[in-house]
């Protein structure tokens, strides 16, 4: 009785202790510019990262630099020093610029050649049309000058009372009932475009911009996810190791295993288990690449983490949104591993409370999470028909990595 006892307290202890460690891996970069939208919601812009990827709305990757993701900031600072914007009207800001000019400063000197001479991201060809909103001196925005400026030009998309085009051309606080309005249709009620159906498409890449960029207290929800997928491609896994207590196979101590390890060739692509928002991307001894996902599944919030992938692997970034069965990453063996694999832990409640078995919480929301009905954990995956040996956990690209890492001292 006395043993038993005993186990369960270590078992408390090292569940628990996991738990800090996701926890720290999740800070936020520090502030660098705030200001408070209407109603109190502090928007800061904190530091700017050199990339960022996100998906459409229709399924279409999108990456930005840091010149584009600094022009979004620009967007969201002078969003939030305007009475009556709010975090929406920042997201149709961003929206139209994307939409617009992919976020970039275009002059059009085929229209006005001395547009090229100030700042600019590249030459455009609409019309006469300038800038991040593509904005036309012709309809009243402003002059050259005016329109190659990226403050004056978000501004000016903003409107109301103080914006720069007061009353005329109409900006999105002059737009009545804009706050009812589809972020798309509302975008196109400013921009005016030809072609109002491609603005919704961006909303996804705007929400992550603005979360990945800002740190505030009235940071979203994470959406309620759709559905839930196993984390990996159909017959590329076999599960090695279980949750629980187990004799570590580095240190051959016995300890708890706060996940689930699948073995995989290398750069099997790694897929979010649900819809949710990336709480961080780290690096650690132990984990090596870790990806850590906040969900909100049935009402309640559950963190899932994805270990030992290699750094320059890592294919999202901490604030963006993210689907189930999104390309997240690649299967690794980087921090304390033995070969290529994916260590999976489900966290309910969040990333700083302790995991449970990932096995059966997979199993238990949704009937399809073990990939194929014919799949047992724990087994090799087999086809459904014309069975043929089970995967090999090395192929040419894997040998291939393994070889520039050996090369480079990281074997």
């Amino acid at each position: 009785m006395v043993r038993k006892i005993v186990i369960a307290m270590l078992v408390a202890v090292l569940a628990f202790g996991p738990a800090v460690a996701l926890l720290g891996s999740a800070a936020l970069n520090p502030a660098a510019t705030t200001a408070c939208l209407p109603g109190g919601e502090e928007l800061t812009v904190g530091a700017i990262p050199d990339t960022l990827s996100a998906t459409t709305s229709d399924g279409h990757p999108v990456t930005l630099d840091r010149t584009q993701l600094t022009h979004a900031a620009t967007i969201i600072t002078i969003g939030a020093r305007v009475d009556g914007v709010g975090r929406d009207g920042v997201v149709i800001a961003l929206i139209a610029a994307l939409t617009e000019s992919r976020l970039r400063m275009l002059a059009n000197t085929g229209a006005y050649p001395e547009s090229g001479d100030y700042p600019n991201d590249g030459d455009g060809s609409d019309n006469d049309s300038l800038g991040l909103f593509q904005m036309r001196p012709t309809a009243g925005w402003g002059s050259v000058a005016d329109l190659m400026n990226a403050e004056y030009q978000s501004a000016a998309f903003y409107g109301g009372p103080t914006g720069p085009n007061h009353p005329s051309p109409p900006g999105l606080l002059d737009i009545p009932g804009w706050q009812d309005m589809d972020p798309g249709e509302a975008a196109q009620a400013v921009e005016v475009s030809a072609y109002p159906d491609r603005y919704r498409a961006f909303q996804p890449v705007a929400e992550t911009i603005l979360t990945t960029l800002t740190i505030g207290s009235g940071e979203q929800p994470v959406p309620e996810a759709g559905r839930v997928v196993f984390p990996l491609p159909a017959e590329t896994w076999i599960k090695t190791s279980d949750f629980g207590l187990r004799i570590h196979p580095i240190t051959g101590e016995v300890s708890f295993h706060s996940g689930t390890d699948y073995a995989a060739t290398e750069a099997t692509p790694i897929l979010a288990a649900a819809d949710g928002r990336v709480a961080s991307t780290d690096t650690t001894p132990i984990y090596g690449g870790l990806i850590v996902i906040e969900h909100t599944i049935d009402d309640q919030p559950v963190a899932t983490a994805y270990a030992h992938i290699w750094p320059e692997d890592i294919h999202v970034s901490p604030g963006q949104l993210v689907t189930a069965g999104q390309h997240i990453g690649d299967v690794g063996s980087a921090g304390q591993s033995t070969g290529p694999h994916l260590h999976l832990e489900v966290r309910p409640g969040g990333p700083d409370q302790p995991p449970v078995d990932p096995v059966p919480w997979l199993a238990g929301h949704h009937p399809d999470s073990l990939d194929t009905p014919d799949q047992t954990p724990g087994r090799p995956c087999t086809p459904r028909a014309d069975p043929t040996p089970a995967p090999t956990l090395v192929d040419p690209v894997g040998r291939a990595r393994a070889a520039r890492r050996a090369v480079a001292g990281r074997a």
